[in-house]
């Protein structure tokens, strides 16, 4: 089964017999205090060199998250999307905890983005899944529920399959559901 993603003119697969998919996650301010304070100010100089950089890198995708405390992330995230989209033709992954976020930058996102990211909390899932569907999207899904994160092999895949069989109940297909292995 293979994950297809897309701009609006490139067309990105993920899939057991593709190639490695490199996803650049530098437009995020978590952790990067002078970034979040340019952003903040309405400086989008740094997210501008980041995302030409990392295309030019490898990087077939991006990652945009505004995730700046105390901001209108909504509104931030939106304007990111544009930029990066005018900027370069790589899909997009939309990053943000924040349902309202999601809601105002999945919409104008170009093709078929990506949504970083579903966990198995149950909260989470209903709130995400139905915009994933709703637009068309795939997902992203982390590797841990209320109970956190397991090294248990039997409880992740427990917890995959939970997050496939939920997007089912939303007619999301299974290759729509990405699985991230992260190291714990």
């Amino acid at each position: 089964m293979d994950t297809v993603l897309e701009s609006a003119t490139k067309k990105v697969v993920i899939g057991p017999d593709k190639p490695f998919v490199i996803i650049g996650e530098r437009i995020n301010p978590t952790g990067r205090k002078v970034l979040a304070a340019q952003l903040e100010a309405g400086d989008y100089s740094t997210v501008k060199q980041d995302a030409l950089s990392q295309v030019e890198a490898g990087a077939a995708m991006l990652d945009v998250n505004a995730g700046v405390p105390g901001a209108d992330e909504a509104k931030m995230l939106v304007g990111l999307v544009e930029l990066v989209q005018e900027l370069t033709d790589a899909p997009i992954s939309v990053d943000s905890a924040m349902d309202d976020a999601l809601a105002a930058a999945l919409p104008i996102c170009e093709g078929k983005p990506l949504v970083n990211s579903v966990n198995g909390e149950d909260e989470r899932l209903q709130k995400i899944l139905p915009q994933v569907k709703d637009r068309g999207a795939a997902v992203i899904r982390l590797e841990y529920d209320e109970a956190g994160p397991t090294m248990d092999p039997e409880e992740r895949f427990r917890n995959d399959k939970l997050i496939v069989d939920r997007g089912a109940e939303h007619r999301i297909p299974p290759e729509d559901v990405v699985v991230d292995p992260q190291e714990m």
